[in-house]
């Protein structure tokens, strides 16, 4: 399907933020996944699917100064 990621057009096989992040290779841990415009919870990433058109955006944290 295709999805927006990160403000570009990509084609994906994952069916869920979960799946998502695996493929990316993403550690879940200090990682923001906002679906539409609304943040999923860490513990939802399994169950909130994806569909066709869906607008992804992944923040990582970093610590800096």
């Amino acid at each position: 399907m295709k999805i927006s990621l990160n403000g570009e057009q990509t084609e994906t096989t994952a069916q869920t933020v979960a799946e998502l992040l695996e493929l990316l290779q993403v550690t879940p841990v200090g990682v923001a996944v906002a679906v539409n415009q609304n943040v999923v919870r860490r513990a939802d990433h399994p169950s909130k699917a994806l569909s066709e058109g869906d607008t992804v955006e992944i923040i990582r944290a970093v610590q800096g100064g």
